[in-house]
């Protein structure tokens, strides 16, 4: 066969949904998109859940990291957010949001100050779990000139954060109460999906320990989105914090609380390589889908090929098997991933394409992206 004539063979062409072709003509991939109709409809879903059982909604923004979509939520009902770290809240307060708890333990002269700065700007609650953190935050106080509010981080089985006896939270709950610049407001709990009954059994012998002393929980937040079915169930609580229920990502699908339909967020990736028949390489690797696996197969959900697996990653590489798969994608392709874990891919990208349906908008800035202090 001449030069010519394999320079000239025909190629096989590869599909793409004219969404897919023009987001990545315009943008191109590896690009993490969002559909602002699911999103739309996921905070509504979630506010209904939280009214419907008479509990205030306070969505956590670590998923989203977007003063947009946090206002978003708190028009759509929401009383305020939750973040995990400082600077996140930096970015919301500057964004206007002006209810912001920190679910987090705030240690150190240099984060006491930006705590301080925050207070006098906006109403901030922080949470803590030791009493080295208390004895820090009178500071904030004096800084910002009006008292703080604090709740009692307690563990009730997930073996996180959080004390892990009644005892110990009225304790904390009584040095909150006798230190300058700060107000007890209340307990943060994140219960285990099988934990209610235990929670419920922590809250009742706590709040017994409270009214022994003269103290009042006004505050009792429960967390999750894998928690949304059981919101309402631990008496006594106040309000609940989602973050996730924003997008949804496969771990939420196997929770049994969010669809494939519902997940808004998705990883519009290339096929580069074809090397072998029942192998592939995306463009795609752990700086885009993370290597979070959330104990499931695989490290993505592909739309258009849902037999083939993204078996492992190097940082640029999601190595492809297809083994499986009687379908096979052509080099060239661009292929929509639903992540393992959503918040964790939103944090690796400066922006989110968005798109309503099959149209797209335009793009959003992950404002709070790398806020790791």
């Amino acid at each position: 066969m001449s030069m010519t004539a394999t320079t000239s063979r025909a190629v096989d062409q590869p599909a793409a949904t004219p969404l897919a072709a023009e987001i990545a003509r315009v943008y191109g991939t590896p690009a993490v998109v969002i559909d602002l109709d699911k999103v739309d409809a996921n905070i509504t879903r979630l506010q209904a859940t939280c009214d419907a059982a008479g509990l205030a909604n306070r969505p956590h923004i670590k998923t989203h990291k977007s003063p947009e979509l946090a206002r978003l939520q708190i028009e759509a009902g929401a009383r305020g957010i939750t973040c995990q770290k400082l600077g996140e809240a930096e970015i919301m307060a500057d964004g206007g949001i002006d209810d912001i708890l920190i679910s987090y333990n705030i240690l150190g002269e240099e984060k006491l100050g930006r705590l301080g700065a925050l207070q006098r700007r906006v109403r901030m609650i922080v949470a803590a779990d030791n009493p080295v953190t208390i004895s820090g935050l009178p500071r904030a106080g004096e800084i910002a000139g009006r008292d703080l509010e604090v709740v009692i981080e307690c563990d009730t089985g997930r073996k996180r954060a959080g004390v892990e006896t009644p005892g110990e939270a009225v304790e904390l709950a009584r040095m909150v109460a006798a230190s300058p610049g700060l107000r007890f407001a209340g307990f943060l709990m994140y219960p285990p999906e099988d934990g209610w009954e235990r929670t419920q059994a922590f809250l009742d012998t706590a709040n017994a320990g409270l009214r022994e002393v003269g103290l009042k929980a006004d505050i009792v937040s429960t967390g999750g989105s894998p928690n949304l079915p059981h919101i309402g169930k631990l008496k006594g609580s106040t309000e609940h914090r989602s973050g996730t229920s924003i997008f949804n990502d496969r771990m939420q699908i196997a929770a049994g609380v969010a669809t494939l339909d519902d997940c808004a967020l998705m990883v519009y990736a290339t096929v580069v390589s074809r090397a072998g028949p029942e192998r592939g390489i995306l463009d795609s690797g752990s700086k885009t889908l993370t290597s979070d696996k959330g104990n499931l197969d695989g490290h993505g959900y592909i739309l258009e090929y849902p037999a083939a697996r993204i078996a492992q990653f190097a940082e640029e590489h999601g190595f492809l098997d297809l083994s499986a798969s009687n379908k096979r994608p052509l080099v060239g392709e661009v292929v929509r991933v639903v992540p393992n874990h959503v918040c964790v891919v939103v944090n690796m990208v400066d922006r989110l394409i968005t798109v309503r349906g099959d149209k797209l908008i335009g793009e959003l800035p992950v404002a709070a992206r790398g806020r790791l202090t």
